[in-house]
């Protein structure tokens, strides 16, 4: 059950006991999602040169957010949220070890890689929503804020800053994905740099995000987010420069943690008790309805319209949600 903090002090959430182990499940899973995120395309950018097929990998890691979201809230709802998360992590642990053997004996082809991004999220979608779900139970109201700036700090600097810059180099380490010289050229350059720039920026905006939102207020904050992660997306969309696209990313990791920060916090405060685990379902299925098909259509845009088409069109909608929120500003 969560606590209350003496009037005058700000409460914190302590590491010891469930919420510290909350945080390393979470962190440690984090690690292996990034891994497997950021390896899937890459995988399928080796087997094949068509961006839709490509952008398919992609669209099958949020399918099943659409599919399956809420009906993993009502379960994370219903179940032991802490055995549900181990369980789910061994299983997962389980379909990445066979897909390992697949690859070192050859039959790594896009069908295995589209069933596989699919089936690994779909188990994510009850340990995401476990997780949400359980961290109110572990610290007091007033220190939710702060727990989950540490949640997300944590898990930005294990999948941004330790697993997505090094997955590059260990595809082209393994004798099982042969990559041309072109192609691994183009990885290690500006794929790893803009992914360490979006995680430098992420980690950044989990140490600051409770003091903004202190001086601006929760909805100002995530105003005040996607409004800069929107001019971050027309630079990436104009201005084809490396050194413009690294600080770009590092500034949109920055207001994204900013902004997840304080629309789980805001959620966590407002939810009534016990239904937490399918509001944030329902939440996370609206967010992520559109990722399967904006990754096609990115592929497509970027396949008719050049590579940095996808980014302009990203800004425009990310713009219109920005101006939803105007009529919440005072």
């Amino acid at each position: 059950m969560t606590t209350t903090a003496p009037a005058g002090v700000k409460a914190v959430p302590t590491w010891r006991g469930g919420f510290g182990r909350l945080w390393t499940a979470a962190v440690v899973s984090r690690f292996g999602d990034s891994l497997r995120t950021a390896a899937l395309p890459l995988l399928a950018a080796s087997l094949t040169d068509d961006p839709l097929l490509i952008a398919s990998v992609t669209a099958c890691g949020f399918l099943p957010w659409l599919l399956f979201g809420l009906l993993g809230g009502a379960v994370a709802d219903r179940v032991d949220q802490r055995r549900a998360m181990w369980v789910v992590d061994l299983v997962r642990g389980g379909l990445m070890a066979a897909f390992a053997v697949a690859v070192a004996l050859g039959h790594a082809g896009i069908a295995l890689l589209l069933v596989l991004a699919f089936a690994l999220t779909t188990l994510q979608t009850l340990f995401d929503n476990a997780a949400t779900a359980l961290l109110p139970a572990l610290v007091p109201t007033e220190a939710l804020a702060a727990a989950n700036a540490r949640l997300m700090t944590g898990q930005q600097f294990a999948g941004g800053l330790l697993a997505a810059p090094v997955v590059p180099a260990l595809l082209l380490a393994g004798p099982a994905v042969p990559y041309a010289a072109d192609a691994a050229t183009y990885v290690l350059a500006g794929y790893a740099a803009t992914i360490t720039g979006f995680a430098v920026g992420g980690v950044a905006g989990g140490f600051l995000a409770r003091r903004i939102a202190e001086r601006t207020g929760r909805v100002r904050a995530v105003f005040l987010a996607g409004t800069v992660q929107t001019g971050c997306l027309v630079l990436l969309g104009t201005v084809p420069v490396l050194g413009v696209s690294i600080g770009a990313m590092a500034v949109f990791g920055f207001m994204g943690t900013v902004w997840n920060v304080q629309q789980t916090t805001l959620m966590q405060e407002r939810a009534p008790e016990g239904m937490l685990g399918r509001i944030a379902a329902a939440f996370r299925t609206l967010a992520v309805a559109g990722a399967p098909l904006g990754a096609l259509l990115g592929g497509a845009a970027a396949a008719g319209w050049g590579p940095h088409t996808p980014a302009l069109l990203a800004a425009a909608l990310f713009a219109l949600a920005v101006a939803s929120l105007a009529p919440l500003i005072n």
